[in-house]
């Protein structure tokens, strides 16, 4: 699978709390993760299991709710995954597709969230107008438009892309950083940017120790680049939001 860079030099925007890859696929174990998921099968089908359903059910692709356990079929197919955050104002829309743990997504559907599509076009300036069209396709309300962003929220969002995010682990001097109180911060952020600001740094974080890891550094190097305590903190980050351990990336920086 191939991983898509975090773009560069957009210092006056927040990066999407979105991850896209796309590849082969395969089986896994049960695992749950705090993501939506997309897993769409480019050709064919995929299957899946849940608690709740009990029998496998297959499908050109799927959207799995977040923290719902289930394990994926995959093998032999070329999936795009894409992850959103739930809470964010991206995500948020694909709650209401969901009623329960997993939502089939139909031949149709499928086709129109993966026609000429790649990750990259998805986490730079795409994201936007990829969940609008997987939305339309999905006959959802579209996610909302981008929030006018405080100058404050800019200011640090500018810290955070100039500076990197090594040292950002107290409110109390992100705050300070930027000139407002840490309960204004919070608010505005989230005014600002559709999600909270912790929730937005660990997707940052995530976004970040990715790039290290398909770049070839050792693990320990991503979480410290990413901000991570230790590389065990960071497997336990991507396991929650993402269900799957960061050396898995491995594989993925070297097939296309």
């Amino acid at each position: 699978m191939q991983l898509p860079l975090i773009p560069r030099g957009m210092h006056a925007r927040a990066w999407p709390p979105v991850l896209a890859t796309r590849g082969p696929g395969g089986p896994c174990a049960w695992h749950s993760h705090h993501s939506l998921r997309f897993a769409l099968a480019l050709e064919g089908e995929v299957r899946i299991r849940t608690t709740r359903l009990g029998k496998w059910s297959s499908a050109p692709g799927v959207l799995t709710a977040p923290d719902a356990a289930h394990v994926l079929d995959a093998q032999g197919a070329q999936l795009l995954l894409v992850f959103l955050d739930p809470e964010s104002i991206t995500g948020a829309p694909f709650r209401d597709a969901l009623n329960g743990p997993v939502r089939l997504i139909s031949d149709g559907e499928r086709k129109a969230m993966t026609s000429d599509v790649v990750p990259q076009t998805i986490l730079r300036a795409g994201a936007a107008a990829w969940a609008r069209k997987a939305a339309d396709a999905l006959r959802l309300r579209a996610p909302a438009a981008p929030r006018s962003v405080h100058p404050r929220v800019r200011a640090l969002l500018s810290l955070l892309k100039n500076g990197g995010i090594g040292h950002a682990t107290s409110l109390e001097g992100l705050a300070r950083a930027v000139g407002l109180s840490p309960s204004r911060l919070m608010h505005v952020f989230t005014t600002s940017v559709g999600i909270p600001l912790r929730p937005y740094l660990a997707w940052l974080r995530v976004q970040r120790a990715a790039i290290e890891i398909v770049s070839g550094n050792p693990l320990s190097d991503a979480a410290l680049a990413a901000g991570f305590s230790d590389a065990a903190h960071m497997s336990r980050t991507f396991r929650r939001m993402l269900g799957i351990p960061p050396s898995l990336l491995r594989a993925m920086k070297c097939s296309v």
